[in-house]
């Protein structure tokens, strides 16, 4: 499969700042309701593990039936959040911590410019298989570029 077709939209870094609010605000509830989602989880399978199997559903059964159909529900808002932003072009990779990769071509391939929410900027970029580990600063002439983006002003 080419880049063209792996991809929906190729980024400049102009055009990936420019789209950040917009990113940076679903992002922001993306990360806040993943991290409730999960410490939710978390907590209703320690009170799963804890409780006496009962035939009949009491009050505290009741409970834990209507936590659940709240996760059902806010997990099927995670999976519109996600999707809002994979319509804008973008691919979420991380709810939890807000991380955000751009595709954008350079030196004729593709790679991926990387955003992690609380950064001000789209500053780094990595492989298309290196993931957030792979992250290289960006520098505002190219990869091989002298001074990295936030440093000039383009």
């Amino acid at each position: 499969m080419s880049d063209d077709e792996l991809f929906s939209k190729f980024f400049t870094i102009e055009e990936a700042n420019a789209t950040l609010p917009l990113v940076k605000a679903i992002a922001t509830d993306l990360a806040t309701l993943s991290r409730e989602v999960i410490e939710r989880r978390e907590r209703l399978a320690t009170l799963h593990n804890n409780r006496r199997p009962s035939k009949t559903l009491d009050a505290y059964g009741e409970e834990l039936v209507q936590i659940e159909d709240e996760l059902t529900k806010d997990a099927q808002r995670l999976r519109e959040y996600v999707e809002e932003l994979r319509a804008l072009g973008v691919e979420p990779k991380n709810g939890p911590e807000g991380l955000i990769d751009f595709p954008c071509q350079m030196d004729g391939r593709a790679v991926y410019l990387c955003w992690k929410l609380g950064e001000p900027e789209i500053l780094h970029w990595h492989e298309i298989d290196a993931g957030f580990r792979g992250r290289q600063p960006l520098y505002a002439d190219s990869i091989a570029g002298d001074a990295p983006l936030g440093d000039e002003q383009m």
